[in-house]
């Protein structure tokens, strides 16, 4: 059984897909940002962190995902002028717009029962090829790239997603359910993998038949594998519920022992007494 899905606050989100343009005007947002905050991340590292925070175990407010993301002020917080900031409300309110409805989207793919990763409703993240992009430069465009670690598929999409695990750690604690644990284990493993680079000869390209190879098969194989990973940890913190908090109470002192007011009084004096 399915139960609801934290939804991020704006529940009017259009039930279209998010377009090319649409990831265009979120990527030059977050340019745009960077000229104040150099800190601001490309939007496959967003990507991958809003995969996180949707799976994450607590329902966690926008104000404070966003916070940790963008670096822009949390709830009551005054502005930074060393952190991030939106030029404007009306920026601010765009950004907010396109983020709600690729949250819409990743939150129904996640949610949908899909047995193939072709599978229209399956969750596909928004990813890129920085190293297919090259390799399809012309030489003399290639050579100023030459000497650059440039990321391996997919590994910018899985560093945002494992930055929010690590963030809200309390969040992604083990359950004292052996099987569960296990299963929790080895989701996040398969979504590490995928931060690691890719030394393996490239073989194909992931996202253009016609591309020059830059990737492996084993790493497509993996990525595959960590989208099917997102799907068990969204099912493992749904089936758990939220986190119980635990109840720590103070042992009460003996009534021959000095109170803990700093009386300096025994407790059956102070505050034992009667």
């Amino acid at each position: 059984m399915k139960s609801a899905s934290p939804e991020s606050p704006s529940d009017a989100a259009n039930d279209a897909f998010l377009d090319v343009e649409a990831f265009d005007e979120l990527d030059a947002i977050l340019d745009e940002l960077r000229t104040r905050y150099d800190e601001t991340p490309q939007w496959e590292f967003c990507e991958g962190f809003m995969a996180a925070v949707i799976c994450t175990r607590r329902v966690i407010p926008v104000a404070e995902y966003l916070s940790a993301l963008l670096g822009t002020p949390g709830e009551g917080e005054a502005p930074d002028p060393d952190a991030g900031s939106f030029l404007d409300a009306a920026q601010q309110a765009r950004f907010t717009a396109l983020w709600d409805q690729r949250w819409a989207e990743v939150a129904t793919a996640l949610d949908s029962e899909v047995d193939s990763l072709e599978d229209d409703r399956c969750y596909h993240p928004e990813v890129m090829d920085i190293r297919g992009a090259v390799a399809d430069m012309p030489l003399e465009e290639q050579a100023t790239f030459k000497g650059e670690d440039l990321p391996a598929f997919a590994q910018v999409w899985a560093l945002g997603f494992m930055f929010a695990v690590e963030y809200w750690p309390e969040e992604w604690t083990a359950p004292r359910d052996k099987d569960a644990a296990k299963w929790l284990d080895d989701a996040l493993q398969a979504v590490v993998a995928m931060t690691e680079d890719d030394s393996a000869p490239p073989e194909v390209s992931p996202l253009n038949e016609e591309g020059a190879p830059s990737s492996s098969i084993a790493r497509l194989n993996a990525f595959g594998e960590a989208i099917w990973a997102v799907y068990d940890l969204r099912e493992l913190w749904k089936t758990m519920g939220p986190r119980v908090e635990t109840v720590r109470v103070a042992p009460t002192p003996g009534r021959n022992d000095l109170c803990h007011c700093g009386s300096g009084k025994k407790y059956k004096k102070c505050h034992g007494a009667g």
